[in-house]
């Protein structure tokens, strides 16, 4: 008789994670109104917010990068990014972007010459890559139209994700870039990408957007932050996997730490604050552009 086939069982297929997703629409039901509600009044109140998230985004980033001193290394990164957001709200964004890179360099000389970490370009680029979205979303939500950009800015960012968790893992398919982040989807990527536009179009359709991107420019805008969104997610994932760890904390539950939740926000800041300078402003695409103060 032939040699014998060995019969293997496939892997069994993976369940869509309704549990993990319950946890993220409460963190979103607890931190979405209260976030919305700083952003709409601005001022000292949304100053503080930003404060606290930096903070909190510091310790982090001291546990992931350095953990033989995340503590010291917290307490400079939040020292370093403080200084530049309290420059940006004094409506002085121009010194705050000056100081923030002085900041950075201070922050890692001091871990150099105290012997606190060895990891010195880690700190110093820990308080360049929290810090800018920082200051920049302070500027975009001062600046005069900002609150619009600002509310759509969350808006497309939360629905990107929103959008992107639940397709990816009920469509699964073909991986985005399994290297540094296998549980990305192409089909992920792709809702993403669509809860993004819908979110954008429905902020300036209902007219909670007003002196944002206008209904005439909200598409485009809900494709650029959605895919800075999704870019950010992976380049989190990508800083994750050199520092050889699965989440940034255990803050929020459903997403791991606040970096987690943030990822995609922080380089969709950025690109929503280029397109407030370089596009037309207002609901009725008036004409304008933001300029740092």
């Amino acid at each position: 008789m032939g040699g014998s086939t060995r019969m293997t069982s496939s892997p069994p297929v993976k369940r869509f994670d309704w549990g993990n997703l319950r946890l993220r629409i409460l963190s979103a039901v607890v931190l979405g109104p209260a976030t919305f509600l700083l952003l709409w009044f601005g001022g000292w109140p949304f100053l503080v917010m930003v404060a606290i998230a930096s903070t909190l985004l510091a310790i982090e980033w001291g546990l992931m990068s350095t953990p033989e001193a995340r503590s010291r290394t917290a307490g400079l990164v939040t020292a370093a990014v403080l200084l530049p957001l309290f420059l940006a709200y004094r409506d002085d964004t121009r010194t705050a972007c000056i100081v923030l890179p002085l900041t950075a360099l201070a922050a890692a000389l001091a871990a150099r010459q105290l012997r606190w970490s060895d990891r010195s370009l880690d700190i110093a680029f820990g308080v360049l890559y929290l810090g800018l979205p920082g200051v920049t979303l302070i500027w975009l939500r001062h600046d005069p139209g900002g609150r619009g950009w600002a509310t759509t800015l969350l808006a497309a960012t939360w629905s990107a994700d929103i959008f992107a968790f639940v397709a990816g893992n009920i469509l699964k398919g073909p991986k985005l870039w399994p290297r540094f982040s296998p549980n990305k989807t192409w089909s992920g990527f792709f809702f993403g990408l669509a809860g993004a536009i819908v979110a954008a179009l429905a902020v300036s359709a209902v007219g909670i957007g007003d002196g944002g991107p206008g209904l005439r420019l909200a598409a485009p805008v809900g494709v650029a932050v959605g895919l800075a969104t999704m870019a950010g997610d992976l380049w989190e994932s990508i800083l994750k996997r050199r520092f050889g760890v699965k989440d940034s904390g255990d803050l929020i539950p459903g997403h791991g730490g606040l970096l987690d939740r943030v990822d995609g926000l922080m380089f969709a800041i950025l690109v929503a604050a280029v397109l407030r300078l370089c596009l037309p402003v207002g609901i009725g695409d008036g004409v304008g552009v933001g300029i740092f103060r």
